[in-house]
C-alpha cells in the first residue's frame, strides 16, 4: 500500500391562457395511465417487494420544514427507538446499480422483509425521510467523499442507491482491488460523490510482504485520501474493525508496540488508545490543511463505530439468528462498542475545545452506535452468498453479521447524514 492518490490523474470535468387547454388534455392520458399501472400506497412487513422494479414512495415527511430543521439543531440523534414503519425503503435489491453483491440480501434470497420496515424514532425530536431531491439542491456543484473500511462503503452504497431513484449517476472513476477507490458524478446537479478506501485513515500497509499483521505509522496521514482535501467539500470518516486485525504500530519513527503479535518482539499496547491517536492526526490534517479561513471550507462528518451482532463462530449456522430490533433498553452500548465510539467522540471534542474558532471548517459527529446495535436483524448473515441453502441447511455457512443489507438499517445513517447537511445550510443562509 503506498500513498500514491488513485484520483489524482483523473481531471475534474467534468403561461395562462395556454395551461388549461393542456390540462385537459393530459388529463385522459393520465386516466388512462392509472387504469392499467395502479400506483401502490404502501407496504406491509408481510408484502413481497418485486425484484425487478424500483420502489417509488412519497418521501415527504411532515416534519421536514426548514423551521423543523432549525429545530433540531441540539437534538439527539443517537438515544430513539426504532418502530415500525409502513412506508419500507426507497429502493429495492435490483433497482440500484451500486450494492455490493454481498450486502444484496433480498436478491441473494433472504426469505423475511421484516428487518425493511422499521424507522429509527429519536426521544427529542422527528428524523425526516430521506430526501434526494434535497440532498442534490444543497451539495450542487459540490464533492462529498467517503474515507474508510467497508462500512464507509456500506454507507456510501446506501446513498447511492437513495440517490439514484431521483437522479443517474455517471462511474467517472474506478481503480484498486474490488473497487475500492470509485468516483461518480450526477450530471442534473454536477455532484460528485466518491469512495476513497482507507482502513485506518493514518498511513498503513496491509500486511507487508506476507506477514500476518498491518503495518500503522499513527502520526502520519493516508495521503492517498488527504492529497485530495482540496477537493472536498464534504467528507464522511467512518473506520474501526480494521484496528481489531493484528497489527505494529509506529509513532516519531519508532515502534509504539503492537496489538494481537504474540510472534513478534512488541510490547501488547491494544488498539483503543492506537485508534484515538489515528483520528486525531486525521483530524489535525484536515484542520491544518482546510480549517481556520481557508478556502471555501468543508463538512466533516464522523460515522461512529456500528457494532457487530456474531452470536458464537462465524461460520456457523445461526451466526446472528435475530429477525427483530432490540427494545429499547434491552441492550447497552458497552465494552469494545462503547470504547471505540468514546475514542472519537473524544477526538472530535478535543478539536473543538482547542480550536474554538474552526473558521470554514463544520466538524461533527455522525453517532449512530446505538441505533446500530439495535439492529441485530439488519445484517446479510448467511445471505452473504446467493441461495445459500439450495442445496439444504448446512451445519457450516459463512455469515456477515459486521455489514448491513442494502436497503436495511443502514439507510438511517444518509438519513441522519442529510439532516445534518440541511442544519449546516441553513445555520450558513442564518449567518448571512
Amino acid at each position: 500500500m503506498g500513498s500514491t492518490n488513485p484520483f489524482k490523474e483523473q481531471s475534474s470535468s467534468l403561461t395562462k391562457k395556454i395551461l388549461p387547454f393542456t390540462l385537459y388534455a393530459l388529463l385522459p392520458i393520465a386516466l388512462i395511465r392509472l387504469y392499467f399501472y395502479p400506483i401502490p400506497l404502501s407496504f406491509s412487513s408481510t408484502n413481497q417487494i418485486p425484484q425487478n422494479t424500483p420502489i417509488l414512495i412519497n418521501t415527504t415527511s411532515p416534519s421536514s420544514s426548514s423551521k423543523g430543521d432549525v429545530d433540531n439543531i441540539g437534538c439527539d440523534y443517537s438515544n430513539g427507538k426504532w418502530v415500525t414503519d409502513k412506508l419500507g425503503p426507497l429502493y429495492n435489491g435490483t433497482s440500484c446499480g451500486t450494492i455490493k453483491d454481498g450486502q444484496n440480501c433480498m436478491g441473494h434470497g433472504r426469505p423475511d422483509l421484516d428487518y425493511l420496515f422499521w424507522r429509527w424514532k429519536p426521544h427529542e425530536c422527528e428524523l425526516p425521510r430521506f430526501e434526494p431531491k434535497t440532498f442534490f439542491q444543497i451539495l450542487r456543484n459540490k464533492h462529498v467523499a467517503f474515507v474508510g473500511d467497508s462500512m464507509a462503503r456500506n454507507q456510501l452504497e446506501s446513498l447511492m442507491c437513495m440517490l439514484s431513484t431521483f437522479s443517474s449517476p455517471d462511474l467517472v472513476y474506478s481503480n484498486g482491488d474490488d473497487h475500492k477507490f470509485r468516483k461518480w458524478h450526477f450530471p442534473s446537479h454536477n455532484v460528485n460523490v466518491s469512495i476513497y478506501w482507507s482502513p485506518f485513515l493514518v498511513k498503513g500497509i496491509e500486511k507487508p510482504s506476507g506477514a500476518n499483521y498491518n503495518k500503522l505509522f499513527l502520526d502520519s496521514v493516508d495521503e492517498r485520501w488527504a492529497s485530495d482535501l482540496d477537493q472536498m467539500d464534504v467528507i464522511v470518516l467512518s473506520i474501526g474493525h480494521w484496528y481489531l486485525h493484528s497489527a505494529v504500530y509506529f509513532y516519531g519513527g519508532s515502534v509504539l508496540g503492537c496489538h494481537y503479535c504474540s510472534d513478534q518482539n512488541y510490547t501488547e499496547i491494544g488498539f483503543y488508545d492506537v485508534f484515538g491517536k489515528a483520528f486525531k492526526t486525521t483530524l489535525n490534517a484536515i484542520m491544518e490543511r482546510r480549517g481556520g479561513s481557508k478556502g471555501e471550507g468543508i463538512g466533516v462528518i464522523v460515522t461512529t463505530f456500528s457494532p457487530h451482532h456474531f452470536e458464537g463462530e462465524w461460520d456457523k449456522l445461526g451466526a446472528c439468528p435475530k429477525t427483530q430490533p432490540y427494545t429499547e433498553g434491552e441492550k447497552k452500548v458497552e465494552g469494545m462498542d462503547a470504547e471505540m465510539r468514546k475514542a472519537e467522540l473524544e477526538e472530535i471534542e478535543a478539536i473543538k475545545r482547542r480550536d474554538k474558532k474552526l473558521g470554514t471548517l463544520r466538524l461533527e459527529a455522525l453517532d449512530v452506535t446505538k441505533l446500530a446495535l439495535m439492529r441485530p436483524d439488519g445484517h446479510p448473515g448467511p445471505y452473504l452468498y446467493a441461495n445459500p441453502f439450495a442445496n439444504g441447511v448446512q451445519e457450516r455457512v459463512q455469515n456477515d453479521c459486521v455489514h448491513w443489507c442494502l436497503p436495511g438499517p443502514i439507510d438511517t445513517w444518509n438519513e441522519i447524514l442529510l439532516d445534518v447537511l440541511k442544519r449546516w445550510e441553513g445555520q450558513s443562509r442564518k449567518g448571512k
